[in-house]
């Protein structure tokens, strides 16, 4: 069984940036690896796209391996690729938390 990784959608590239509600066009993703402990953060190349930005960040976490999301929201294209590859959504409504505060959460 690999290690769990979560990736949450996140407005800047550091533990204390707060979280992005946007799942297709958010600023960074955060990558967090339960097993590790480690975080990293990838720019969302995705987030000023003409189109489609949910669908080709959802391929982008799959190729990632990412097995859970923390977002805001989640458009239904990109839930139905996540949904088929049963990657585990989770709506997160308070967008003044911290990628620190969320991932103290999952611990």
């Amino acid at each position: 069984m690999s290690a769990m990784k979560t990736v949450i959608t996140s407005s800047g590239d550091t533990l204390q940036s707060t979280m992005d509600s946007r799942f297709g066009r958010c600023a960074y993703f955060c990558v967090y690896d339960q097993e590790s402990g480690t975080t990293s953060f990838l720019k969302n190349e995705f987030a000023t796209a003409q189109g489609g930005a949910g669908q080709k960040v959802a391929e982008k976490m799959l190729m990632l391996g990412v097995q859970r999301i923390i977002s805001g929201d989640f458009g239904p294209k990109a839930k139905a690729i996540l949904d088929k590859y049963q990657v585990q959504l989770v709506k997160f409504s308070d967008d003044q938390k911290t990628i620190q505060q969320i991932i103290e959460t999952l611990k």
